[in-house]
C-alpha cells in the first residue's frame, strides 16, 4: 500500500490532498478516514489504498501511521512545575469565591488577571 503525508484537509469541506511518497498528490474524502477519525493534520503520516477517481487519484481506505509533532506537547511545561501552577490558582479562585459569597464581584483588574490567568493553565492543561 502507497504511504505519504497529508498536504491539506478540510474537516468542514469533508477532503482534502495526500503527499505520496512517491511524488504524487492524492485526493482524500471524509468517507476513506478511519472510522472515529473526523480530519487529518497536516504532516501526519498515512497508508492508504489508491484508486482512480473522475478527476484522478483518490485515496481509499487511510489508516494513519503516525501523528505529527505537537508542538505544544513538545513545550509542555513539566507535571511538578504544573503542580505548583494549580496549587497558586486554587488560592487566587478561593480569593475571588470568598468575594463572590459576600455579594460582591471581584475588582475589574483582579477579574482580568484571573480570567487570564485560567485560560492560560487551560491551554497547557490542553496541550
Amino acid at each position: 500500500m502507497p504511504t505519504g503525508k497529508v498536504k491539506f484537509y478540510n474537516a468542514d469541506k469533508g477532503f482534502g490532498f495526500l503527499a505520496a511518497d512517491d511524488g504524487g498528490e492524492v485526493f482524500v474524502h471524509a468517507n476513506a478516514l478511519p472510522p472515529g477519525t473526523e480530519a487529518l493534520k497536516p504532516g501526519t503520516r498515512v497508508e492508504f489504498g489508491v484508486a482512480d477517481g473522475r478527476k484522478g487519484p483518490s485515496a481509499l481506505s487511510v489508516r494513519v501511521l503516525e501523528a505529527p509533532p505537537s508542538v505544544r506537547a513538545a513545550t509542555r511545561k513539566p507535571a511538578d512545575d504544573m503542580a505548583v501552577i494549580v496549587e497558586d490558582l486554587i488560592k487566587l479562585l478561593d480569593n475571588v469565591s470568598r468575594q463572590l459569597n459576600r455579594g460582591r464581584y471581584p475588582d475589574r483588574p483582579v477579574a482580568h488577571k484571573t480570567a487570564q490567568v485560567l485560560r492560560a493553565v487551560a491551554d497547557d492543561l490542553d496541550a
